[in-house]
């Protein structure tokens, strides 16, 4: 180890703990787009408006916990009907890109949870009387996620009513065929029996269990000669059945945890609402058709 003393820079630290920026890194933006003004990072930076007072120190991780959900959803949704336009397409393998990006935005949002979840019960209750009314409940973009997959509900969009855009979005999406409905007509064009009434259907009605349905699907399972890409949009849809279920569960027993049984801040039962959001269902008959594989 060589004994000559180690050369400081002003500010205490050694030479070799600095990394000097290279001559062609850009670092005048007085003319040029730069990352913060590409990102809108001062407006977005900046929407973080506590309301406790005196303004408690987790309200913070409360309020970035759900405008980063709501960041995400808008990416979920985004995708989802970018998924829809290609499967109208018979872009199929496109579109389950789309679907593979949306289970990884769902694994994300599931694991968020447990940011949320170290915030203890007592210091959400010294700020949560402050939310007043708000609640995710009131979340447009849940909603419309929860549409584009076909657990359409008319009487939601009065929750909207008092935001002309929100409400615009919503009956939007109520009006508009569901990925599964795109699904189903492409399988359609490839061939399969799927039934007028079905292919013809109220989009704007929420999407209810059809059993003519069960052997197309068994059909695609089990045939050999099935196209691949069939076989794995199935698989696809039931990953994100499977995890927007699991992101469901894991917002109820944060609730749960943080507020026990309380009644939510928007109005409902709280936890007992969320349990009952677990027995909805976006595609039942991809599920059925597993009882019916090699049943015979």
């Amino acid at each position: 180890m060589s004994n000559e003393p180690t050369e400081r820079n002003e500010s205490g630290g050694t030479a070799a703990n600095i990394r000097a920026i290279e001559d062609t890194v850009q670092t005048d933006f007085r003319d040029r787009m730069s990352y913060g003004s590409y990102l809108d990072l001062d407006r977005l930076l900046a929407a973080q408006h506590p309301v406790s007072m005196p303004e408690h120190h987790d309200e913070m991780l409360f309020i970035i916990q759900h405008q980063t959900s709501e960041l995400w959803l808008k990416l979920v949704l985004h995708e989802l009907v970018e998924a829809r336009r290609l499967m109208d397409a018979d872009e199929l393998g496109q579109a389950l890109k789309c679907l593979a990006r949306v289970k990884a935005i769902l694994r994300v949002l599931t694991e968020q949870w447990s940011v949320l979840a170290t915030l203890t019960p007592r210091e959400y209750a010294q700020f949560r009387g402050s939310l007043g009314s708000a609640s995710g409940f009131q979340s447009c973009q849940y909603r419309a996620v929860e549409f584009i997959l076909g657990n359409k509900h008319r009487g939601m969009l009065k929750v909207f009513d008092a935001n002309p855009a929100e409400h615009a979005l919503l009956a939007g999406v109520l009006a508009e065929p569901t990925v599964y409905d795109a699904f189903l007509r492409l399988l359609a064009r490839a061939g399969y029996p799927v039934p007028r009434e079905i292919l013809e259907r109220d989009a704007s009605e929420p999407w209810t269990f059809r059993p003519a349905l069960v052997p197309i699907f068994a059909q695609i399972y089990e045939s050999e000669d099935t196209v691949w890409s069939l076989y794995q949009a199935c698989e696809d849809l039931v990953d994100v059945e499977d995890l927007f279920q699991g992101w469901r569960f894991r917002h109820l027993r944060t609730v749960q945890r943080t507020i026990g049984f309380k009644r939510g801040t928007g109005g409902s039962s709280g936890v007992g609402f969320l349990r009952r959001a677990l027995d909805l269902t976006f595609f039942p008959e991809l599920f059925a058709v597993r009882t019916e594989i090699g049943a015979s």
